[in-house]
C-alpha cells in the first residue's frame, strides 16, 4: 500500500499544484465526491468473506486490512509525497525521529557500518551513538564536505549506508548529494541520485506546528522493507493528523516562499548588522556550500543561524527582548521560533556542547510567514537592547 500507478499526470507540471491534487484527483480510492479527503476514522477493516480475505492476502485484491499497517486516509498523504518527491513509494510515520529509527533498524545489519556527518539533528547523533552499537552497528561521522573522507571509509569499509541532512542542523552546511550519491554507488533512483528522501512532516510539510510525523520515500523495494518492521514497531500516524498533513500540503508552495523570503532578506539584514558576528544561511554567498545550494536547492529554507557578539547573557537579553517569535524548539511553522542552543542544552555540560560548536552566543531562529517589516523591526530593535 502507498505505491503509485501515476506520478506525474501530464495536466499537473508543478510541484504547487501536486501539492494540492496528486493522489486525490485521480486515483483516491475512498469512493466519494467531496473535494477533501474523508478521515477514515476505524481500527480495523472487514472482509465480505473468506474469499476476500484470501485474494487480499494473496495480493489479487488490494484493499485494508488494520490500521496499524495503514488506512485510505495515509494512502492518499503518501501517494502526495511520493509525486512530490518523484519516489515510487512513501511510508509515514508517528513522527521524524520514527522515521529515522525505523528505517536505519530496517535497512542496516547488525555488524554494519554508518557513515554520517558531525553537524546533525542532536538525537539523530545520540541513536547512532548510544543505541546503534548495542547492535553491533559502527559509525563513522565526517565533516559534511569532506568527500575524501566518505570516499576512504566507503573503501576501507563495508559501508551500508550513508545518512545525512542538507542543510544540516543546526549550521545549514549543505551536503553535495549528487557527487555522494555518486561515491556511495553508480546508480540512484531520486531526483539528485539518493535512494531514500527522509523528512520530518512535523515542519513544513505539517507547516501550522499542530502535528507530528516522518516520511521516507524511495523505490518500492526498499520501503516495503522499512514498511514491514514498521507494520511490527507500530509507530503509526493518525488518520487525523494524515488529513491535517494533506490540508497543509495545499498550501505548502506558498508557505515556503514566504518563509524563503523572509528568511534569505533577514539573513543579508543579520549580516550586515555590527552586533552580529557571524550567519549560517546556504542563500548567502559568504556560505561554505552557497553554490552547492543554489544548485539542488529550489530556495534555502526559513531557518537562519547566527551568532549574536556577545556572550551567553548578552544572547539570552537579545532573545527576550524579541517580541514575534516564540522561544520554541522546530521550525517549519506559521510563526517565527526562536532557539538560543546553549540554554536548549541547559542540561548539557558546556564543554560538551562545544565540541559541536553550540556556542554561547549561537541563535536559531526559524522565520514564520509573518510581514517581513514586522519581523525586521523587531529583531533590530531586540539587537539594539544589547
Amino acid at each position: 500500500m502507498g505505491e503509485i500507478n501515476n506520478l506525474k499526470p501530464s495536466f499537473l507540471s508543478s510541484d504547487g499544484s501536486l501539492a494540492v491534487h496528486a493522489g486525490e484527483r485521480l486515483c483516491r480510492e475512498i469512493n466519494t465526491t467531496s473535494i477533501t479527503t474523508p478521515v477514515v476514522n476505524t481500527t480495523t477493516y472487514f472482509f465480505k468473506n473468506t474469499s476476500e480475505l484470501v485474494d487480499f492476502k494473496e495480493q489479487r485484491i488490494v484493499c485494508h486490512e488494520y490500521t496499524r499497517y495503514g488506512s485510505p486516509t495515509t494512502m492518499v498523504l503518501e501517494e502526495k509525497i511520493s509525486a512530490l518527491e518523484g519516489a515510487e513509494s512513501t511510508l509515514v510515520v508517528a513522527s521524524g525521529m520514527c522515521a529515522i529509527s525505523v528505517m536505519l533498524l530496517a535497512l542496516v545489519p547488525t555488524n554494519g557500518h554508518i557513515v554520517t556527518t558531525t553537524d546533525c539533528y542532536k538525537e539523530t547523533r545520540m541513536i547512532m551513538e548510544t543505541f546503534l552499537p548495542k547492535l553491533g552497528i559502527t559509525v563513522t561521522m565526517i565533516d559534511s564536505d569532506d568527500t575524501a573522507r566518505l570516499e576512504a571509509v566507503v573503501n576501507d569499509h563495508n559501508v551500508s549506508m550513508f545518512f545525512t541532512e542538507s542543510p544540516t542542523n543546526p549550521f545549514l552546511r549543505c551536503v553535495d548529494i549528487k557527487l555522494v550519491s555518486e561515491i556511495c554507488h553508480k546508480r540512484g533512483t531520486l531526483a539528485l541520485g539518493a535512494d531514500l528522501i527522509l523528512q520530518s512532516g512535523t515542519k513544513y510539510i505539517g507547516g501550522h506546528n499542530d502535528v507530528l510525523a516522518g516520511c521516507i520515500s524511495g523505490s518500492t523495494k526498499l520501503i516495503s522493507k522499512i514498511r514491514i518492521l514498521h507494520q511490527l514497531l507500530g509507530g503509526t500516524l493518525n488518520p487525523n493528523a494524515a488529513y491535517l498533513l494533506i490540508r497543509s500540503m495545499k498550501t505548502m508552495h506558498l508557505r515556503v516562499k514566504q518563509h524563503n523570503s523572509n528568511a534569505l532578506r533577514m539573513a543579508q539584514v543579520l549580516e550586515a548588522h555590527p552586533k552580529v558576528s557571524r550567519v549560517y544561511y546556504p542563500g548567502l554567498p559568504s556560505h561554505p556550500e552557497h553554490l552547492i545550494a543554489k544548485r539542488q536547492m529550489t530556495g534555502f529554507g526559513g531557518l537562519v543561524t547566527f551568532e549574536v557578539a556577545g556572550d551567553l547573557k548578552t544572547t539570552i537579553k537579545f532573545v527576550d527582548s524579541l517580541k514575534i517569535p516564540y522561544i520554541a524548539t522546530s521550525f517549519g511553522g506559521c510563526e517565527s521560533f526562536v532557539d538560543q542552543p546553549a540554554t536548549r542544552n541547559w542540561d548539557v555540560p558546556r564543554e560538551e556542547r562545544l565540541k559541536y560548536e553550540l556556542k554561547d552566543n549561537l541563535v536559531r531562529f526559524s522565520f514564520g510567514i509573518e510581514d517581513f517589516d514586522d519581523i525586521k523591526a523587531d529583531v533590530l530593535q531586540a539587537l539594539d537592547t544589547i
